[in-house]
């Protein structure tokens, strides 16, 4: 840990100076050799790092996003090429480079964390030594040591003896309580972080590597921390249970605001996006402008989500435009000027026949009935009888004498149409 801690030492002094700015401040409050003094200090030291590390968190969203797209892609070159190891390299780099993705970007914000929390373990090492560091002196370095958090000092571990715990008057009961807590929450904040990205925030339509990756290490973080906190003093143990709260939020944020497409939390999102865009006819921000664009750029490739916010548009009149705003649809504000009525689903909505009842139905069929009678028998008229030309209008204009309508009729022994069957001979 020495030569670590070595490799660190630039940054020792500036990670001691601003947990000295802090203290002084929190020190006039609490006074300075409480563990409210000493804690929040190292929590904001927290903050402060986080928020620096802003723009390496949206750079890692960014490149997340863009391993998730290439994800079948890298795919297709694993399997062309699985038996050429040097070829499937080449081909990813290529990959990325015309993509111009980094898979490094996705792990900046842990590898900026790290040397604050290498000095930052220095200089709570040194107080447990009862070394000065960076800018704590003998004064500082004694109300630190005094400083306790829930009964257990700043600088004890879990694995310290009860005789190493003597120098800053506390109880090996304590520490273990203490420790233990800060473990479990430290490991569970974790768990439920990577949790929510894996149940939440990733597309659930395609099955990719990446997913099982990121679900194993679900299970493998927590455990890492677990099995490292037993050796981080308690001011370390405050640091990364603050970082981890942290990102926790942060990600829940982004999970709210910036789902990844085809993930739950789109659907979530964009059911809330219609619910706010039908009801004041606008979008609010640049951040919805920027996804309702993203969603009418993809046209035939948009998912069911995105396809159901743009026919759920469509159907109430509004269009979505190229440019991320939302207007009210022509061919629907044109109808409903004409009709006086307000556009709706539910105007949109077919008219149900009303029901009939029992006499009305049997009507109907009478007069059904009667008609089918009419034209039946109207096609047993054989077509040869039919009159033609201006002679069989005059014969269908003068009337009919009586006993001709028997005529008509084939008589009794004949075929309709076509040589009649001759007659046999009786028998004498």
């Amino acid at each position: 840990m020495d030569t670590i801690a070595s490799l660190f030492s630039f940054i020792t002094t500036p990670v001691s100076w601003v947990i000295v700015q802090f203290h002084k401040v929190y020190g006039a409050i609490f006074g300075p050799d409480t563990g409210w003094a000493w804690g929040l200090s190292i929590v904001s030291l927290v903050i402060l790092i986080r928020i620096c590390l802003i723009p390496l968190f949206v750079k890692q969203i960014k490149a997340t996003r863009a391993m998730q797209t290439l994800q079948p892609e890298m795919k297709k070159i694993q399997e062309r090429y699985k038996n050429d190891k040097q070829r499937q390299s080449e081909e990813m780099m290529k990959l990325y480079k015309e993509t111009g993705t980094n898979p490094l970007s996705s792990c900046l914000p842990i590898l900026a964390q790290s040397p604050f929390f290498f000095a930052l373990y220095h200089v709570l090492n040194g107080i447990a030594n009862g070394d000065t560091i960076g800018v704590i002196n003998e004064s500082l370095l004694a109300s630190a040591q005094k400083a306790h958090i829930f009964g257990a000092p700043l600088a004890a571990k879990f694995t310290d003896s009860a005789s190493d715990l003597v120098s800053f008057d506390a109880s090996l009961t304590n520490v273990r309580i203490v420790t233990a807590i800060m473990i479990i929450m430290m490991s569970a904040s974790q768990f439920f972080t990577q949790r929510q990205l894996m149940t939440k925030n990733v597309d659930t339509s395609v099955k990719t590597p990446f997913m099982q990756q990121q679900k194993m290490l679900m299970y493998v973080f927590p455990v890492m921390f677990a099995v490292f906190g037993i050796n981080f003093p308690v001011g370390v143990l405050v640091y990364w249970l603050t970082t981890n709260v942290w990102t926790m939020g942060q990600q829940m944020y982004v999970i709210r605001n910036n789902p990844t497409p085809g993930s739950k939390a789109q659907a979530a999102y964009l059911e809330r996006l219609y619910k706010h865009v039908t009801h004041h006819g606008k979008t609010r921000s640049r951040g919805e402008r920027a996804i309702v664009k993203a969603i009418v750029a993809k046209g035939r490739e948009r998912n069911d989500a995105e396809r159901k916010f743009i026919n759920g548009l469509t159907k109430v009149g509004f269009a979505a435009q190229a440019d991320g705003t939302v207007i009210r649809s022509e061919s629907q504000a044109a109808a409903q000027a004409e009709d006086g009525t307000p556009t709706s689903a539910a105007a949109a909505k077919r008219q149900q026949p009303k029901r009939q009842s029992k006499s009305q139905r049997q009507s109907t069929a009478a007069a059904k009935g009667a008609d089918e009678t009419i034209s039946l028998s109207k096609s047993d008229e054989p077509e040869d009888a039919k009159p033609s030309g201006a002679a069989g209008t005059a014969k269908q204009s003068a009337p009919k004498p009586a006993g001709s309508g028997g005529r008509s009729k084939a008589q009794s022994g004949q075929r309709k149409g076509g040589p009649q069957r001759p007659k046999s001979p009786s028998k004498k």
